[in-house]
């Protein structure tokens, strides 16, 4: 009989060197247009892109529907991330905490793997992006939201949370 899991991978995720730090951030702000804001008048806090797809997590409720959304949502990016952009590392944003390269795939090997920045966004906000920043996540917690970026994950992900949560933004625009 086969294993259903390799060896547990020991570099699914990397903590980048404050320069790498700097300088993703630099980018995203750059070409996202970031802007940090408590308050629905500073909402939506990037400029979402062409293609995008941003879905509303205010209407799960707390308690055990949130936990399991919670880990619904993660391991539904972790298939997306694998099936949509194989073999792909992503830089990973955490505001105003550590960043990380993280690969995709390393994760999926390990069994009950630890996220150390989560997809769903439960306190902070969370990119989740291709090196050239065309594909990926953004997750808003105070506006209670989740930015689907690009094509592929827009076919992936995108179509698989628009089976249960409601679509905000297309492209930026409301709905």
């Amino acid at each position: 009989m086969s294993e259903r899991f390799a060896d547990p991978p020991a570099d699914a995720w990397t903590e980048l060197a404050p320069s790498e730090y700097q300088g993703h951030w630099a980018t995203f702000e750059e070409k996202f247009g970031f802007r940090a804001g408590v308050s629905s008048d500073a909402w939506p806090a990037i400029s979402e892109p062409t293609p995008s797809l941003t879905f509303d997590l205010s209407v799960i409720p707390d308690g055990p529907q949130r936990g399991a959304a919670y880990d619904a949502i993660n391991a539904e990016a972790l298939r997306a991330f694998v099936w949509a952009l194989p073999d792909s590392e992503m830089i990973v944003l955490d505001w105003q905490h550590p960043a990380y390269r993280f690969r995709p795939s390393r994760q999926a090997l390990t069994w009950r793997a630890e996220w150390e920045v989560p997809v769903y966004p439960d306190g902070d906000y969370y990119a989740f992006l291709t090196e050239d920043f065309s594909e990926g996540t953004f997750g808003h917690p105070w506006e209670q939201t989740l930015c689907v970026i690009g094509e592929r994950l827009g076919g992936t992900l995108g179509s698989s949370l628009g089976t249960w949560l409601p679509v905000t933004r297309r492209d930026g625009v409301a709905v």
